[in-house]
């Protein structure tokens, strides 16, 4: 195992069948369930994340459709000790699931992730196509969770390009990111982002929108979309050699036009004012 890495995604959704047959159509998803409501999508094989149907009680909270990343770790007890020592919130610990020992906790400014102690957990890649290849965290002010993700993880946080923040494992090697941007641009929420690789970014978008999903922003290297309940996601391109972008490059600031797109979703969202809608597309 690869201790504190990025192992796994899924996804919370409001409606399950529509989820499965959006990602299918974008990405090839072949899926599989557990017989308990959740399930488990797979490419040529490999399993790339996990879907589940968001709870009524939380759709009646308006809480929105979204991605979770996971972290592996070597002591699930001893993490969730040292995260609530460190200001984090406990939301859930589960130490007799059948894959393996989880928890999901909140960082001190409410991000939310969850860790896992197991081996059925590696779907992230990094020169596969349609999977998980990224992790990357939007945040309002990083010296409020900068010590609490060292402290846990034993990661070293370093100052990237301008609003970035390189995140590097035990044996220094680049695993993720943080990108430190204001409620303006991020909209209300923080959160860890997730990042799926591509061959081709553009077809991956006439997919979505063709799906009924949202193109956010795009540039050469980035892709910013939502499925049609509104969850972000991101594409990436695989270079020559396989290869993605931001580990591989490790310096790729993400525009403040897409995160104010972000922030128009998400706004319109959650308060249903659907004249906001008009003013995103005409911005």
């Amino acid at each position: 195992m690869k201790e504190n890495h990025f192992v796994f995604a899924d996804i919370s959704t409001y409606d399950l069948s529509v989820a499965k047959e959006f990602y299918r159509q974008v990405f090839g998803w072949k899926y599989q369930s557990d017989g308990s409501g959740y399930w488990t999508a797979s490419f040529k094989g490999k399993d790339v994340s996990g879907l589940y149907e968001t709870p009524q009680k939380f759709k009646d909270m308006g809480m929105p459709s979204f991605w979770m990343s996971y972290m592996q770790v070597n002591d699930l007890e001893g993490t969730v000790a040292k995260a609530k020592e460190l200001g984090g919130i406990i939301e859930v610990v589960e130490t007799d699931n059948p894959i393996g020992k989880i928890a999901l906790i909140r960082d001190p400014l409410g991000a939310g992730f969850t860790i896992y102690e197991g081996d059925l957990l590696n779907a992230r890649t990094a020169n596969t196509e349609n999977t998980l290849v990224w992790n990357e965290l939007f945040i309002s002010d990083i010296q409020k969770v900068k010590g609490f993700y060292e402290g846990i993880f034993n990661w070293t946080i370093r100052r990237g390009v301008d609003a970035r923040y390189d995140i590097l494992d035990s044996k220094g090697d680049n695993i993720s990111a943080i990108q430190e941007l204001s409620y303006e641009i991020k909209g209300k929420y923080e959160y860890w982002a997730v990042y799926f690789g591509a061959k081709d970014p553009g077809r991956i978008k006439e997919k979505v929108i063709a799906n009924e999903g949202s193109l956010l922003y795009e540039e050469e290297n980035f892709t910013a979309l939502a499925d049609r309940f509104g969850a972000f996601f991101h594409v990436i391109p695989l270079d020559n050699t396989g290869e993605k972008g931001p580990e591989s490059e490790k310096s790729t600031p993400i525009p403040w036009k897409a995160w104010i797109g972000l922030g128009f979703v998400t706004l319109g969202l959650l308060m249903d004012w659907h004249w906001l809608w008009g003013i995103f597309f005409l911005l």
